[in-house]
């Protein structure tokens, strides 16, 4: 089941790359900076998660594919659609209410990365 997670790592990380060169490219005359600084932030947020994904992916091979790892994935994998899909949709949309998304994401993001450092310490202590 897990190998998905690493998949979906990949696949993330390669979207961020398609994305990233899309905004340095296509944006960069129709955007204003501070909405191309916002794309470019769901972009780097976006790669950060896709490799936490791969990593979580190959960390689970190591230790295990319990319920914490697998949770710490799924968030990732939320998060990157919630926060740097909604500043993705902000910056090209200028719709000012999409931004009270990306909060949620980030929050999820601070939990996967809580829950994987639980998950990776107690299976180091076991």
């Amino acid at each position: 089941m897990f190998n998905k997670y690493g998949a979906y790592g990949a696949i993330h990380a390669l979207i961020a790359v398609v994305l990233g060169a899309f905004g340095a490219h296509a944006l960069k005359d129709r955007l204003t900076d501070d909405m191309l600084n916002v794309f470019e932030t769901g972009v780097r947020y976006h790669m950060y998660h896709a490799i936490g994904l791969f990593l979580l992916a190959l960390a689970a091979e190591r230790i295990g594919q319990g319920k914490g790892i697998r949770w710490a994935a799924r968030l990732m994998h939320i998060g990157i659609f919630l926060f740097s899909g909604s500043l993705y949709a902000l910056s090209l949309s200028d719709i000012k209410p999409l931004g009270i998304i990306t909060p949620f994401g980030g929050l999820a993001f601070i939990v996967a990365w809580a829950v994987a450092a639980y998950s990776i310490w107690k299976a180091k202590s076991s």
